[in-house]
């Protein structure tokens, strides 16, 4: 996998059309147009820059990388349209290792303008990381993840998984241009090394040799060296028989040495006709070298490999000839031997992450990669300690205090299991003290004094034997203090509790009413909720009856004058009646009218 740090779109260079992945959703920082400061730099036209706004720690975290051995490379940039005062120093590491710093005036020397490592990566992910030292924004031009064979480079029974090998130098010897492994038409399980020319170890101290004809042996697993690395060498003369070449290194390290050989020279035909011996710092390594006895014929690689430790800052590596006037080398590959930081426990890093995350931690902090490691670059407000038991580093302690933080404190807070100190006083910090608190068992100091912490102090703070020193002062707590935080006072414990105006029930605040469990709280609250919910449903029985009532008088009040005519209409039928029945019982009584 390569990256164009930077790019929003995959890009191919030529003149091999790689393929370079864009740079998405891998980490922070800023893109910018790139500047190459080398030919050998990758052909990109983007990177990737942190500035120190941005923190201190910034890292690319790449998932779904299947477990292996690889080779990760990184080129830095220089950005295209800032001006530098300088040269951008910083340090870079990979999986929490510290790999490489960089130094005043790389930009001027080819192998300085990358940083190589061979590791194993064995979590599903790569976490390659830049920490800034003071001297300008890290600035990045590309990164490249390659899969190697698991056994490459094996160097003895020290080589282990957690044995990181950085690429301190790789040289071509007799060649004159820069190249990789893929000019070289290489198998691409060899990683694609880069090597670095050298025509000459000094002025008249040796010739450049060169061959076309094959060599065999060379791309054999598991390091796959290009054939065509073998096909130029450099060889000492008669006025200087001794080779050496001397190169810079980091004091008290330890180095593996791989040294390439093929007998290219025509004048050599037979095994004895050349031998030599190896010295590293002037100790003898290998003796009696042979080139075409050992490897078995002429035009045969042939790769040797030592350990040394080295205590000055300078590694020397001669070859003596004993046999013959004149030694010859191929190929140098020197690397740094760095054992892999024990990382900080998993379940702690998340918990600090969702700290981070809950306070609204200010970009500044730079939390990102391991909280501990590398060691040179711990997180900010974080203290870490190591555990020889586990092998592993976890937090005991966070001092944040006066950082201008916001949101609220999370229960995963409860995670950082190993915690004695918290300090996150003069703070904006809302909301509720999680119980969970009550639960880290070593907990000796808890300040969350000048906060906007609100709500009562939780039961769970009292199970806190080691506490010696609680502060909560200033923030707008409330309810009675928990009987077992009021009665540690009387055994020489240090706690404050002022200017929280609802908080009462010990020596210096006011005397608390009735208590109440919380259970109480919870069932009296209920049956008011209850009562007023009833009163509610009456108020509002009351009020339709009564505007039935009304709604029905005014009813009434409308139909009035029409009732009273026709009652007196009914009176007047009835009274017709009456009087017509009298009438007529009379004329019978009479007898027959004259009319009839």
């Amino acid at each position: 996998m390569r990256i164009s740090c930077g790019a929003r779109l995959n890009v191919h260079t030529a003149p091999t059309n790689t393929l370079w992945y864009k740079d998405f959703a891998y980490t922070g920082g800023i893109p910018a147009n790139a500047t190459r400061p080398s030919d050998i730099s990758p052909p990109l036209k983007t990177l990737r820059y942190f500035p120190l706004s941005s923190g201190p720690n910034n890292c690319y975290n790449i998932n779904r990388v299947p477990k292996g051995h690889y080779t990760v490379r990184v080129f830095f940039g220089l950005d295209g349209h800032r001006n530098f005062d300088n040269e951008p120093l910083f340090d870079i590491s990979i999986e929490g290792t510290q790999i490489y710093s960089l130094k005043s005036g790389w930009t001027n020397h080819d192998d300085q303008v990358f940083t190589e490592a061979l590791v194993f990566l064995t979590d599903g992910t790569a976490s390659i990381c830049f920490h800034s030292t003071g001297h300008g924004d890290p600035a990045i031009l590309s990164i490249e993840i390659l899969q190697m064979e698991d056994r490459a480079y094996y160097f003895g029974p020290a080589w282990v998984q957690g044995i990181i090998l950085r690429t301190a130098a790789r040289l071509s010897c007799g060649n004159g241009k820069p190249k990789f492994d893929v000019d070289y038409r290489g198998d691409h399980w060899g990683g694609d090394r880069f090597w670095s020319p050298i025509k000459t170890f000094g002025q008249g101290s040796d010739l450049a040799r060169s061959t076309e004809s094959g060599i065999k042996k060379a791309s054999n697993a598991p390091n796959y060296y290009p054939e065509a690395l073998y096909k130029t060498a450099l060889v000492s003369t008669d006025t200087q028989p001794d080779l050496a070449y001397t190169m810079d290194v980091d004091p008290n390290r330890n180095y593996s040495i791989w040294l390439h050989f093929a007998e290219i020279d025509s004048s050599v035909t037979a095994a004895g006709k050349r031998v030599f011996d190896i010295l590293i710092n002037g100790v003898v390594a290998f003796e009696d070298v042979d080139i075409v006895k050992m490897s078995g014929d002429r035009y045969t690689a042939l790769v040797l490999n030592t350990t040394v430790t080295v205590s000055g800052r300078t590694l020397t590596i001669g070859l003596r000839p004993k046999e013959g006037s004149h030694a010859i080398i191929n190929a140098i590959e020197v690397f740094e031997i760095l054992t892999s930081e024990s990382k900080t426990l998993l379940e702690e890093v998340r918990a600090l992450q969702s700290l981070k995350s809950a306070l609204s931690l200010p970009l500044r902090f730079g939390w990102n990669g391991d909280p501990c490691v590398p060691q040179e670059h711990p997180w900010n407000g974080a203290d870490c300690h190591f555990d020889k038991t586990s092998s592993k580093w976890f937090i005991d302690g966070l001092s944040l205090d006066n950082q201008g933080l916001r949101g609220f404190l999370p229960n995963d807070i409860s995670r950082l299991r190993h915690l004695q100190n918290i300090n996150l006083s003069d703070n904006s910090i809302r909301g509720a003290v999680p119980p969970s608190i009550g639960t880290i068992p070593g907990l000796v100091v808890l300040d969350l004094s000048y906060n906007s912490f609100n709500g009562s102090i939780p039961e769970s703070l009292g199970q806190l034997t080691a506490l010696r020193r609680l502060n909560l002062n200033g923030n707008s707590l409330s309810g009675r203090v928990p009987a077992a935080l009021g009665g540690r006072l009387l055994h020489g414990a240090s706690f404050n509790f002022t200017d929280n105006a609802g908080l009462c029930g010990i020596p210096g605040l006011r005397t608390c009413g009735p208590h109440l469990s919380a259970g109480e709280k919870i069932g009296i609250a209920f049956g008011t909720s209850v009562g007023f919910l009833l009163m509610v449903i009456c108020s509002m029985c009351w009020w339709k009856r009564r505007q039935n009532i009304l709604r029905a008088q005014q009813i009434a009040e409308r139909g009035a004058p029409y009732a009273k005519a026709r009652t007196q209409l009914s009176h007047d039928i009835q009274m017709t009646r009456h009087y017509s029945h009298g009438n007529a019982r009379t004329a019978a009584e009479n007898g027959p009218s004259l009319l009839s």
